[in-house]
């Protein structure tokens, strides 16, 4: 009973010893871990809308209104996770940052940044977490792909197995389909935000 009582103990002390580490080296790291990501953030704010001098998050983001807007155009399966307004040296917005997540991914959720210019452009998209198969979704991080929504101003975008031709129309990835049709989907959820929340192209 003793040697029972004795291990029970050691182990015990063990767990609390190595609990108390864990919390060390997550208070440690938190900070650094967090910087780092809203570096990598920020670059990819100005990978998609290089024009724009700084960026401001918009606080009050209604996510419930956000998915239901999107629900009603089709779009169920992404959510709008963050809006930043992209702005000039004056101060005026010049365009906006959506980063939206996608839920269709092959290898799980998406979650990638659209800059829009105010008129409706998309000036660029860059992925924020991405877990796709290496050599085939995974390349959907490369500009081969990612440019084909650079400087487009059209309504929404499609994939295409078939090289059609098209400012709307997205090359899909060979053996990738479900990738091509995750990203295309979330910047059309991007697009479909802007038109009905944002202006809508408008530079009023």
């Amino acid at each position: 009973m003793n040697k029972i009582v004795k291990n029970a103990f050691i182990l015990t002390a063990i767990t609390v010893i190595a609990g108390l580490l864990l919390g060390v080296v997550y208070g440690v790291t938190k900070e650094p871990i967090a910087n780092a990501k809203a570096k990598a953030k920020q670059e990819a704010f100005q990978a998609v809308l290089s024009d724009a001098d700084s960026f401001e998050t918009v606080d009050n983001l209604d996510t419930d209104a956000a998915s239901e807007i999107l629900k009603s155009n089709g779009y169920s399966s992404d959510d709008i996770e963050e809006v930043a307004l992209g702005k000039d040296k004056s101060g005026e917005t010049i365009g906006y940052v959506i980063n939206v997540v996608s839920h269709e991914g092959y290898g799980g959720d998406i979650e990638i940044s659209v800059g829009i210019q105010a008129d409706g452009t998309v000036k660029g998209i860059e992925m924020l977490s991405i877990s796709e198969t290496a050599g085939l979704g995974m390349k959907s991080t490369e500009p081969t792909f990612k440019d084909q929504f650079k400087d487009k101003n059209v309504e929404t975008f499609s994939y295409t197995k078939t090289g059609e031709e098209g400012d709307d129309k997205i090359d899909a990835i060979s053996g990738a389909t479900i990738t091509t049709n995750a990203v295309t989907n979330a910047v059309d959820a991007a697009l479909v935000y802007f038109q009905n929340e944002l202006g809508g192209g408008s530079n009023e």
